[in-house]
């Protein structure tokens, strides 16, 4: 686990060391339109982590809209296994500092995309934004995760939460519980269902995105979304005594979730949640997609709830498509960055993975319950950046983050945890 995070760090590292910061021209240009006819027969590839139960659904969603617009342009589908994309990143850090891009790449808003910004080695999209209207449809959020030095480098595609909590709706009628709406309640939950012998919750960190995500969760819920911002703006530290209880309270969580957790991904996680072998899982909303892909049904099987103590808060995960430079096919990369950045693309997507469009003018008619609720959500809510999915912090300290969680883990002992990530930011300093 350590070496794959350690081998991610190098390559970042090795690309940080290539080049400035940040390309001198300012905008692909899209005047050779449509670029479909100088892009005819070539090869167009996406590279992205989108492998699992709904994923995959989404992701062939939006294939075949490209396949409509640009009939004589051939898709290849580079995606990598992995669960929440540790895999996928290592190659494509390869990949870019062999100089052998693919065409397009799924990167989120925020510090993850900026490694490669800032390291000059994606090309901005200031005309094709101009050329779409993408200025007026997309909100404010997605569009500063995504600009650098005053310039864009990347398409929104979806718009997900991460601090959701989902749950077995029939086990948790088997025992008389409602969805717990604060941090006791869930730790009472949890004390009747592992009393009957069910896991109370499940998550997976095999790549360490479950344990991440379960324990920034709890640090939202702790702190309230306000010094949540600023623990990752850097104006509140590391060590203070909020971090603290939340990683005392995470230390309470774990006695009630899986023992095999070093052996899963998240869709694993999902798994034992579908299977009634667990209650709960922590997760964003692209575990409603597995739910659905694994045919069970809203309301009846499976329901969600903010994670305890986070309501009223929106912990963003924005994916977007980035052009990389010395692609072999740029006109065929703006083509697709079109259908991501299209309201047909986007809504055909969305409705396959469980998010939102990012766009404000696609039409939500068919779109379920959870969706339209994040979507209401999404608009009043305070929005905060997730930690687990590269946009709160650059990716030195997230990896960085995850080790020491690991630690804490394995060791209970919340002064080291404190102490590393306190060292992570002095490495790499946040924001």
């Amino acid at each position: 686990m350590l070496r794959r995070y350690k081998q991610l760090a190098a390559a970042l590292a090795a690309c940080l060391a290539l080049s400035g910061c940040g390309p001198a021209n300012h905008g692909v240009s899209s005047q050779d339109h449509p670029a479909s006819q100088a892009a005819a027969d070539q090869d167009v590839q996406i590279f992205s982590w989108w492998t699992a139960k709904g994923e995959t659904n989404a992701l062939n969603a939006l294939i075949s809209v490209f396949r409509k617009r640009y009939p004589r342009e051939h898709i290849v589908n580079d995606a990598v296994a992995g669960g929440g994309g540790d895999n996928a990143k290592a190659v494509l850090a390869s990949r870019i500092t062999a100089g052998d891009p693919p065409e397009t790449f799924q990167v989120h808003v925020g510090q993850e995309l900026m490694v490669w910004v800032k390291a000059g080695k994606m090309e901005p999209l200031d005309a094709l934004y101009r050329e779409l209207g993408l200025y007026k449809v997309l909100p404010k959020v997605a569009i500063d995760g995504v600009t650098y030095d005053g310039h864009v480098y990347a398409v929104p595609l979806d718009v997900e939460r991460g601090n959701v909590l989902w749950y077995n709706a029939r086990v948790l009628a088997t025992y008389g519980l409602k969805p717990p709406q604060t941090l006791d309640e869930l730790l009472a939950d949890c004390k009747v269902l592992k009393a009957h012998g069910v896991t109370p919750i499940a998550y997976g960190d095999r790549d360490q995105l479950g344990s991440v995500m379960l324990w920034e969760n709890v640090l939202l819920a702790t702190a309230g979304p306000k010094t949540y911002d600023d623990i990752w703006n850097g104006t509140v530290p590391l060590t203070s005594p909020v971090v603290r209880k939340a990683c005392e309270t995470f230390l309470q969580l774990l006695p009630y979730t899986n023992a095999d957790h070093a052996q899963l991904s998240w869709d694993g996680a999902c798994s034992l949640v579908a299977s009634g072998q667990a209650a709960f899982n922590v997760m964003g909303d692209w575990a409603k997609a597995y739910f659905l892909a694994s045919g069970m049904k809203e309301g009846r099987d499976f329901g969600w709830t903010p994670f305890p103590g986070t309501q009223g808060d929106f912990e963003y995960v924005i994916d977007t498509f980035g052009m990389p430079k010395g692609a072999h096919n740029p006109a065929g990369a703006l083509d697709f960055l079109r259908v991501v950045a299209s309201r047909d693309g986007q809504r055909q997507f969305n409705l396959w993975k469980g998010s939102i469009p990012p766009r404000s003018d696609v039409p939500l008619d068919g779109f379920d319950a959870y969706s339209q609720a994040s979507a209401e959500a999404f608009r009043k809510d305070a929005l905060v950046p997730s930690l687990a999915n590269g946009e709160a912090a650059n990716p030195a300290f997230e990896q960085a983050a995850a080790q020491a969680i690991t630690l804490l883990i394995n060791t209970g002992n919340v002064n080291q945890c404190l102490q590393l990530l306190k060292q992570a930011d002095l490495a790499n300093p946040l924001p």
